[in-house]
């Protein structure tokens, strides 16, 4: 019959064969498999998101509904971009099988009309994070949640985190206690590793260990103090999901939405997590996970590479699928990998292999210090750029951030343009914060910090008569247990946001709202001006329908442009900034959900958007091995390989941290495409770019065993640079250009003559 074909054993029809036929075999089955648990090992470069992506369109095209899939993922954009490529596959199905359907029938019937929404669109995907969040304001009042709950960031949670150490007398100076940030770090290591206190302190912060008992009577006052504020932190999210899950009735309505669960990057899920997907899929029908554990590189934030290695065990009957073709990498590139991976104490075995042409074998470059590695590190990315690789094709990768210095020093002498991954993060920003604040307070006036940072923008306001402000709020507001909050999923449909059944009068602002009690306060003569029209913003952001995000946000903008113009010096970029903060509000359709997408997705970064013009496109790229994960690059050179700085000496306390930092090391190497070089000076000294100074010598890192350096070709910096002007400094220029300098035999003579 015309249109049907047979793809690995499958009969499939010519909709169905066309989605398959970019893929290898290996995919095909992986995309193909059943209703049991399915684990894909997806090695580096082997194609993983079009997998996944292939494996939501096929089961779209079986007949599951779009709006029953739930996809799990480490960032929104992850999602966007896996539900477009499903979407894009099955628009090419669709076609193939309307173009199949035209020549069964002779071309005598007229195909059905393609569908003008993408199925994609109707998947749930998301963060774990997210997700959380949106479950929770539909199902959070079947455990008693109050449903119009904010989210704080990690900021507001040290604050308020050192708010409640302040109040039980922990800062005081007789003893060292932990400060907050580290505080938190200890409780979200707990709530996420799921470790009890006793054996977080030991393993991770024993320095803090003869303070358990304190920390216990923080913990639990904080947890306290976010309950009086109807605030959730990031851990909060994951802790109330699983509590949520763990619900007879609850649990079960949750379930109930769901057929098919996706988890992308499944090695970098912690026990919290895997605990959430064993709630969700008890049995684990219709569960796929994805990833690889080579590649489990962030047991800093709790996860662990137990997830992907025990899970065929945790889900009786896992169909276990490996990805081993590489797309990416050169075979001569992905045989250093592959021994250097090969080395790991518990793994999935794989082979990693290409069908690209062998290609340069990866380069073992030894340098006598820092400097001499900077120099051959600039030199040859100028060769490669005469050679016609961009400079954004080619990366520089190095396991801690002040790795990089010496290097940035010279590529700005060199005037060649980079861009270092990191920086102050969009939403970590002191004007964000400050806008944002705003909205959650109108979400939430139960929230002390936003309302905190909004009091005090305002001049002679200090803490304590900010948290008396703050206090006259609490007390107005309602019970959040009391059904005042938005009920089933408003913030997510895009009901009315900021009513919350907090004003008497739904026509506009009066004294029965819940900013009522500020009408009367007599603010310090130094915030006079500012005081009404900060009651009359937040009395209008407050009522049932207060406009949308994006009206909202000029709003508060209005307000505190001159407030910032004080604060700030050059604010010009910083105000750009919160234009910006508007062009994205535009997306979405309720404050709630504004909110939430901020605290949990928000972008990656900011910059001087009102400040002068980048004029030069093309850039290279810096990064940590951490921000490296995921991407790729025609050259890459990984600097600092010797030991104590890969392995760190500071994770090389175990062999479980030892294999992580191998881990981390492989995936540095594997962003590599077509040229890889691994840098290794043999020389420290103790201050940098002084050769004076007491130095060390390093050995080469134990990750590059004979085995693995069998397969490098070996170089030394110094016979690379010996043409090297270096700029005309002087530095590592061959002794035929040494004309008129001192040299050796000079010294030597002048020895002798002194007899």
């Amino acid at each position: 019959m015309a249109g049907i074909r047979t793809v690995e054993g499958h009969t499939t029809s010519g909709g169905l064969h066309t989605l398959l036929g970019d893929l290898d075999p290996k995919q095909q089955e992986a995309v193909l498999h059943g209703d049991e648990p399915l684990l894909i090992i997806a090695g580096a470069g082997t194609g993983k998101t079009t997998t996944l992506a292939h494996r939501v369109a096929h089961l779209i095209t079986g007949g599951v509904n779009p709006a029953r899939i739930l996809l799990l993922t480490f960032s929104r954009r992850a999602a966007s971009e896996m539900l477009r490529r499903a979407d894009s596959a099955l628009r090419k199905a669709e076609a193939a099988a309307r173009a199949s359907s035209a020549t069964a029938n002779g071309g005598t019937e007229r195909p059905p009309p393609m569908p003008s929404i993408p199925a994609g669109s109707r998947v749930w995907g998301g963060t774990f994070h997210a997700t959380a969040a949106r479950l929770l304001r539909i199902h959070g009042r079947d455990i008693g949640l109050d449903p119009g709950f904010t989210i704080i960031d990690r900021a507001d949670s040290e604050d308020l985190m050192g708010a409640v150490r302040t109040k039980l007398g922990l800062a005081r100076n007789d003893r060292r206690f932990p400060q907050k940030a580290t505080c938190l770090d200890i409780y979200s290591h707990c709530v996420n590793t799921r470790h009890p206190l006793e054996k977080a302190l030991r393993t991770h912060f024993p320095w803090c260990a003869e303070h358990a008992d304190e920390l216990r009577r923080l913990f639990s006052g904080y947890v306290d103090r976010k309950a009086e504020g109807s605030v959730l932190d990031y851990d909060d999210l994951l802790v109330f999901w699983c509590g949520l899950l763990s619900d007879p009735a609850a649990g079960a309505a949750v379930r109930a939405r769901f057929d098919r669960v996706l988890v992308d990057e499944y090695q970098d899920t912690n026990a919290l997590q895997a605990e959430i997907l064993a709630l969700l899929r008890p049995d684990g029908s219709g569960l796929t996970v994805v990833g690889d554990d080579a590649q489990s590189i962030y047991a800093f934030r709790g996860a662990t590479v137990r997830n992907i290695l025990d899970f065929p065990t945790q889900f009786q009957g896992t169909e276990v699928v490996t990805l081993d073709q590489n797309f990416r990498s050169t075979p001569a590139i992905l045989d250093v990998t592959n021994r250097v991976i090969a080395q790991a104490r518990e793994r999935y075995e794989k082979h990693l292999w290409s069908r690209r042409p062998a290609g340069e074998r990866p380069h073992l470059v030894t340098c006598g210090d820092e400097d001499e590695q900077t120099r051959f590190v600039v030199t040859r990315i100028l060769e490669h750029r005469e050679q016609g690789i961009p400079l954004r094709k080619m990366a520089v990768l190095f396991r801690a951030a002040h790795h990089s210095l010496s290097l940035e020093m010279e590529l700005g002498r060199r005037n060649i343009p980079y861009h270092k991954y990191g920086g102050l993060k969009f939403m970590e920003t002191a004007h964000v914060k400050d806008l944002v604040a705003f909205l959650r307070l109108a979400e939430n006036p139960r929230d002390e910090m936003a309302g905190l940072r909004v009091l005090q923008l305002l001049p002679s306001l200090g803490p304590r008569r900010a948290a008396d402000l703050r206090e006259l709020l609490r007390e107005e507001a309602p019970d959040p247990t009391s059904g005042g909050a938005s009920g089933d999923g408003a913030a997510i449909t895009g009901g009315p946001s900021g009513s919350g059944g907090r004003s008497e009068d739904r026509g506009g602002a009066t004294a029965r709202g819940p900013f009522a009690a500020w009408h009367q306060v007599r603010p310090p003569e130094a915030a006079a001006a500012l005081w009404p029209g900060l009651v009359q913003l937040m009395d209008g952001l407050s009522v049932a329908d207060p406009g949308p995000p994006s009206v909202q946000v000029e709003r508060v903008h209005a307000f505190y442009r001159p407030i910032a113009e004080s604060l700030y010096d050059s604010p010009e970029s910083r105000l750009a900034d919160l234009e910006a903060l508007a062009r994205l509000a535009v997306r979405t359709p309720d404050r709630a959900r504004f909110l939430a997408d901020m605290a949990l997705d928000p972008p990656s970064w900011t910059g001087d958007l009102a400040g002068p013009p980048v004029l030069d496109e093309d850039y290279l790229i810096l990064s940590t091995m951490h921000s490296a994960k995921g991407l790729e690059w025609d050259a890459v050179f990984v600097i600092h390989a010797a030991d104590g700085n890969i392995p760190s000496d500071m994770s090389t306390g175990s062999a479980e941290e030892i294999d992580e930092e191998r881990r981390l090391f492989y995936v540095a190497l594997t962003r590599a495409r077509d040229h890889l070089y691994v840098c290794c000076p043999f020389r420290y000294h103790t201050v940098p770019r002084r050769p004076a100074d007491p130095f060390g010598y390093a050995q080469v890192s134990r990750f590059l065993s004979p085995d693995v350096r069998s397969v490098m070709e070996f170089e030394a910096a110094e016979v690379l640079l010996a043409g090297d002007t270096d700029g005309g400094t002087g530095e590592g220029r061959p002794a035929a250009d040494r004309a008129g300098c001192v040299t050796v035999a000079d010294i030597r003579a002048a020895i002798k003559s002194s007899w």
